[in-house]
């Protein structure tokens, strides 16, 4: 067993890169080193920039490892070196950098780091807020760059240390303007793309919030652990409790305008499942309607389950460390506040402490109908109420009647008792009746049946008239208390309906990952924790709930009731089948390269089957011909054959050229010979076998290109060759070149069909070719060859839809004069 304590990691986050996270990684490095701690340098990346490179002066360094990757020397960490070396704190650049394979103990680089950690090693390290799992698809919507290089959001969370390195925007551009980010080459094409002013806002607004939240977190795990029940003001958050009712629309948007005064405030709805207090009167339409309404806004929606509304309510608040609560006033009239006492707005009040309450008036206050009693099952107050109702009312009956003796008589009298035993056996129950029933008859038998003043017990008719009270005030207490258990029931079912539709409502709108069930699992059910293990733990206050073979769910705090343990039931199925799910899902990501290159293979086959064999069938069919010796040829006939071998023999060339150079793209085998390249000196073998072919542009005039002149070649050539196969007869195809910033473009303009709507994504696929049904057509090749081509050559290739209809393929490749020096020969790969 390892008895090393983990190391720290201390992370630079920064919202683009030249933020300065290796500068003040650096700096944080030399200032430790200078009190005396044993620094090493285990990998910094510094792009060239020179006041980098000088903070690295001075600072230990370990030997980097050097490793061939496809005819290119590539520099990884050594981490087995930093590990050997043991320093107390490592500097490691580039948190999300993908090892060369066999540069790295891992694939990733954060992995290393994990390596290092684990042995004691404190880490120092920097990372952009693109890089992140969980912001990579926002980002590449925000700048249009896709991000290959990630790292999970919950690696970098496990910090010790995330500090934010900030620059303005329009400060940023002006570093990159002046040099200090990229090589003057890319300023240009930097400055109009990644770097413009709206993408840096909206990353440095992702990279803050992202933050904020990881704060949050760390607040909210610092207040659990020493046990802090006390709202702290940190960050405005709003909580509105929501019933279902009419009023719920208004008092989101009240609930939102409040959290919009103050920057990055939170807008929480709750909806507590139960059928009194807030939960009456529900509408299962309103509340879906109202938490659209929330998260429109921006917020978002709970659902919970509680005993008591109120006491739900506030303890949700504060568990979510809220500093606002906004109800409705209650829909309650006078009298029905009057009879059934306060109601959830004032409990919630008094429990709120330091949580700001608002109760907001709504057009549906005071208007609500009129319910017997504030609860459907007996509460505290009922219970004390009904026997103290039992001595007391038939006595008040009694000294009421002796006023008006003999104006009343007796049969009206003993109905009035009776009445009076009904209203009994409502408040408090079975109990409540018989104490009522047996004080009624001997009242009425003492003061109100002959001889009066005297108890006729002995009487047939007083036994009967005792118990004829008894059993209609046992009777109508047995049908009020099933009439509440019946209700509580009900109510109940309600309550868990409710919350299995909460629970389906987030799985399909996309919560249905593990950890986003075990949260909606804990907030539900008011619990300090929820979690997914393979053996339930021992504890008083542990409930652990079998989720899926060999998974428990697992609650820590509250002791769920036994009624709420079926609906967590139906929350542990849910996390058992996400469970099975997520390995489904994990097997099917397995098995799919597999089924992409059994695809592959198949649209392969199908495509040689032809495109190979007619050039092979015509070659064979002339030089079978020249060898026959039935059929004497003319020279002319001759020549005519030898052409038709001859050219059947050059296409089938190509065809293998073309399949061997995408296969060792993807294989990452294609060697390169980049150097500066003459456009005029590629083109005319380019375009020798597309005659109607139009060049624009001042060739003599454009500088030299960095590219290989013959896989060049090759992509002018396909696009070329495409471009005239779709265009219109006696229309040529138009090849038009210039220079910006840094690069050159190269245009082929066709007049055809232009690009289907939905052919974008396909267009570049190997053994694609839009609007054919057969291939009988080509291998489809050209198109995804030119691409990689122009890719290894450190360029692009792009389609753009032609003004006035057609499609143009725009090749962009770096200047020689502009471009870095570069190795050659060199290999690439495209896989």
């Amino acid at each position: 067993m390892n008895d090393v304590p983990r190391g720290r990691l201390k992370v630079y986050l920064g919202a683009a890169p030249g933020v300065g996270k290796t500068y003040r990684m650096l700096d944080e490095a030399r200032r430790r080193a200078s009190r005396g701690a044993d620094v090493v340098v285990g990998f910094v990346e510094c792009h060239g920039r020179l006041r980098t490179e000088a903070m690295t002066d001075g600072l230990e360094a370990v030997a980097r490892l050097r490793c061939d990757y496809r005819g290119g020397e590539f520099e990884e960490m050594d981490a087995a070196a930093v590990l050997e070396r043991r320093p107390r704190v490592a500097i490691v650049d580039e948190f999300a950098h993908t090892n060369i394979p066999g540069g790295g103990r891992h694939p990733k680089r954060w992995q290393d780091v994990e390596d290092l950690l684990a042995a004691g090693i404190d880490v120092i390290t920097a990372v952009n807020i693109q890089h992140l799992e969980s912001l990579k698809d926002v980002v590449e919507k925000i700048t249009g760059v896709p991000q290959h290089e990630t790292v999970p959001d919950d690696v970098v969370r496990r910090a010790e240390q995330i500090e934010f390195v900030d620059i303005p925007p329009e400060g940023l551009r002006r570093r990159m303007a002046h040099g200090n980010i990229y090589a003057p080459e890319k300023i240009d094409a930097a400055l109009a793309n990644y770097f413009r002013p709206g993408n840096l806002t909206a990353l440095r607004q992702l990279a803050l919030l992202w933050v904020a939240d990881r704060v949050d977190e760390a607040l909210q795990s610092y207040r659990a652990e020493h046990a802090i029940g006390g709202v702290w003001e940190t960050r405005e958050r709003v909580v509105v409790a929501l019933t279902g009712g009419p009023e719920g629309d208004t008092l989101v948007r009240r609930a939102a305008r409040i959290a919009d005064r103050s920057a990055g405030g939170d807008l929480l709805a709750v909806h507590v499942a139960r059928s009194d207090g807030l939960a009456a009167g529900v509408s299962h339409a309103s509340l879906a309607r109202q938490r659209r309404l929330v998260e429109d806004l921006g917020g978002s929606y709970h659902s919970v389950v509680g005993d008591d509304v109120a006491t739900a309510l506030v303890e949700f608040a504060r568990a979510g460390n809220a500093t606002q609560l906004v109800l409705g006033t209650s829909r309650r009239g006078r009298l029905e506040r009057f009879l059934t006492g306060p109601g959830t707005g004032e409990t919630v009040t008094a429990l709120s402490g330091d949580i700001d309450v608002h109760r907001v008036t709504h057009e549906r206050a005071g208007r609500g109908t009129l319910l017997p009693s504030r609860r459907r099952t007996l509460s505290t107050r009922r219970l004390i109420a009904g026997p103290v109702a039992g001595l007391v009312l038939p006595v008040l009956l009694t000294v009421a009647l002796a006023q008006v003796r003999g104006t009343v008589n007796l049969t009206s009298e003993a109905l009035l008792f009776l009445l009076a035993v009904v209203g009994v056996a409502c408040i408090g129950g079975v109990a409540s009746a018989v104490i009522a029933s047996v004080t009624a008859s001997l009242l009425l038998n003492y003061w109100f049946i002959p001889p009066i003043g005297r108890f006729t017990l002995d009487d047939p008719n007083a036994l009967l008239a005792l118990g004829v009270f008894a059993v209609v005030a046992a009777t109508v207490a047995g049908v009020v208390d099933r009439s509440l258990r019946l209700s509580r029931r009900a109510a109940r079912a309600t309550a868990e309906a409710e919350t299995m539709s909460s629970l389906a409502g987030s799985i399909v709108r996309g919560g249905q990952t593990i950890p986003a069930l075990l949260e909606r699992t804990r907030e539900t059910f008011g619990t300090d924790s929820a979690e997914l293990v393979d053996e339930p733990p021992d504890g008083a206050d542990v409930t652990a709930v079998p989720a899926g073979p060999g998974n428990y769910l697992v609650l820590r705090g509250r002791t769920p009731s036994a009624s709420e343990r079926r609906v967590l039931a139906a929350f542990a199925a849910h996390v058992g089948s996400a469970v099975e799910r997520a390995r489904l899902a994990q097997a099917a990501a397995e098995v799919e390269p597999v089924r992409a290159a059994d695809r592959m293979r198949t649209a392969l086959l199908r495509a040689v089957g032809h495109d190979l064999r007619t050039p092979l069938a015509a070659g064979w069919a002339a030089v079978t011909s020249l060898r026959s010796r039935e059929v004497e040829f003319t020279p002319e006939d001759r020549d005519e054959l030898l052409a038709t071998a001859e050219e059947s023999m050059a296409r089938l060339s190509r065809l293998v050229d073309n399949l061997l150079d995408l296969s060792r793209l993807e294989a990452g085998v294609l060697t390169l010979n980049l150097r500066a390249t003459a456009l005029e000196e590629v083109l005319p073998a380019a375009l020798a076998d597309t005659p109607a072919v139009d060049v624009h542009g001042e060739l003599e005039n454009l500088p030299p290109l960095l590219a290989d002149p013959p896989l060049l070649e090759r992509v002018i050539a396909n696009l070329v060759g495409n471009a005239a196969r779709h265009s219109p007869p006696g229309m040529p195809v138009l090849v038009t070149a210039s220079a910006l910033g840094g690069r050159a473009e190269l245009r082929v303009v066709d007049r055809g069909p232009g690009l289907p709507v939905n052919g974008r994504d396909r267009l570049f696929e190997p053994f694609q070719r839009l609007g054919d049904t057969d291939n009988t057509t080509g291998l489809g090749l050209g198109l995804a060859l030119a691409r990689g081509l122009t890719e290894a050559m450190d360029g692009t290739l792009t389609p753009e839809d032609t003004p006035g209809g057609g499609l143009t393929m725009v090749v962009s490749l770096p200047l020689a004069d502009r471009a870095r020096p570069l190795r050659t020969p060199q290999r690439v790969g495209g896989a």
